[in-house]
């Protein structure tokens, strides 16, 4: 089948853009005039209830309904006391490593859409212009979507020479082919300050 993106922007107060796969819908973003967008915002939330059935929670992070999270979007760091796995499985049960109250960073991953609320995340992803600031990751690397094999070298090269922190990936985007070792530094100074800013804050 043949990925298509749809766009409908007749009505002025509202767009509509719609990816679908043959006659599937994957997925529907709205966009209204007078409502702010929060995807991609990042929010400390609050755990209000726990649902042991989806091994997932929802969260009030200030939105109109509660976010859902599932465990599978929790990094390990939120987890508490004893997390091992049961039955053989790869992760703990959500009931055992997430308390009610419990206050989570997390990132807007999906808007709310009708009466579903908004699904969340709490691996952080700051994207810049050229550079992409993963807290919580150690993976540092270049898009896939650069191909060019010298491209890729000197990009690598470049940002071998980042001071990053540990515990923060990086990734450069497919924007940041071609640009100079001075873009890219600046970027990831400016992410690196926002993410800074960012955690002072939920602190």
């Amino acid at each position: 089948m043949t990925k298509k993106m749809l766009i409908n922007m007749v009505d002025e107060e509202e767009s509509r853009i719609a990816i679908v796969d043959g006659q599937q819908l994957e997925d529907l973003y709205v966009e209204s005039a007078g409502r702010e967008q929060v995807k991609g915002n990042i929010y400390k939330g609050v755990v209000v209830s726990i649902a042991k059935s989806l091994q997932s929670c929802f969260v009030d992070y200030g939105g109109n309904r509660a976010g859902f999270l599932s465990i599978d979007e929790i990094d390990p760091q939120f987890f508490r006391g004893n997390s091992q796995t049961k039955n053989g499985s790869s992760k703990p049960a959500i009931q055992d490593v997430i308390r009610l109250k419990q206050e989570l960073l997390v990132q807007v991953v999906k808007e709310e859409i009708g009466s579903k609320g908004a699904s969340l995340t709490t691996y952080i992803s700051i994207p810049g212009r050229y550079l992409v600031l993963m807290p919580g990751a150690d993976e540092v690397g270049i898009s896939r979507k650069v191909e060019d094999d010298t491209q890729r070298k000197r990009l690598k090269e470049i940002i071998a020479g980042f001071e990053v922190p540990e515990g923060i990936g990086l990734i450069v985007r497919t924007a940041g082919s071609g640009k100079s070792k001075a873009d890219l530094v600046k970027d990831f100074n400016y992410l690196r300050r926002l993410w800074s800013a960012i955690d002072e804050a939920s602190a």
